[in-house]
C-alpha cells in the first residue's frame, strides 16, 4: 500500500510501499462551481458559485460606440452610464437584474458565470429626453472581482434608427 502520510491514499496499515501513492490535489470539487477543479481529490472549500459572486455593486468601465444621428454631433452612451451598477438576485436560481442608473435590465447567469441579457425594452435619456431602446447582450463573471457585459442598444431617435454596442468591464 501507500506508506507516505502526505499522500491522498496513505494507508497506515501498509507494510510495504507498493508505489501506489497519489498526491493530494486541493481544489473545488463541486462541478456546479465556476472554479471546479476536475483533478482535485481533496476539497479546499474554495468553491465559487456564479450566481452568488455576481451579486453586489460592480464598478464599470464602459466602452460604447457613439450614436451619430447628425454628422459631427455624436451622442455618447459612456456619459449616460453610472460609475457602478448593482446586480441583485431575482426569484429562481439563476435570474438576476442589473440596475443601471435606476433602470433595471433583466438577465440570467449560468453556473459557469455566463450572463445572458435577453432582448428587452428600457428607457434611457441621451440628453434629448427619454427614449425607448431595445437592449440585449451577453457577458461573463470571470472571477470574484472581474467580468464583462457586451450590450447592444438599438432604437430610433427622431425617426433615425440606430444600433450601438457597449463593452462594459466590471470590477469589484
Amino acid at each position: 500500500g501507500c506508506m507516505d502520510p502526505a499522500a491522498f491514499n496513505y494507508n497506515p496499515d501498509a507494510k510495504k510501499d507498493d508505489g501506489s501513492c497519489i498526491p493530494v490535489v486541493l481544489g473545488c470539487m463541486d462541478d456546479l462551481a465556476m472554479n471546479y477543479t476536475s483533478l482535485a481529490n481533496s476539497s479546499d472549500e474554495s468553491c465559487l458559485f456564479a450566481h452568488a459572486v455576481a451579486q453586489g455593486i460592480w464598478n464599470i468601465d464602459p466602452d460604447c460606440e457613439d450614436i451619430e444621428i447628425v454628422p459631427g454631433q455624436p451622442i455618447s452612451l459612456n456619459d449616460q452610464l453610472p460609475e457602478s451598477i448593482e446586480v441583485q438576485a431575482r426569484s429562481g436560481n439563476n435570474a438576476l437584474f442589473i440596475e443601471i442608473d435606476g433602470v433595471q435590465v433583466s438577465g440570467e447567469i449560468d453556473p459557469n458565470g455566463d450572463i445572458t441579457v435577453p432582448s428587452q425594452q428600457i428607457q434611457i435619456d441621451p440628453g434629448l429626453g427619454p427614449v425607448d431602446v431595445d437592449v440585449e447582450g451577453q457577458g461573463k463573471i470571470e472571477s470574484e472581482s472581474a467580468g464583462y457585459i457586451d450590450l447592444t442598444y438599438s432604437g430610433s431617435l427622431f425617426t433615425f434608427p440606430f444600433s450601438t454596442t457597449c463593452n462594459i468591464q466590471l470590477s469589484k
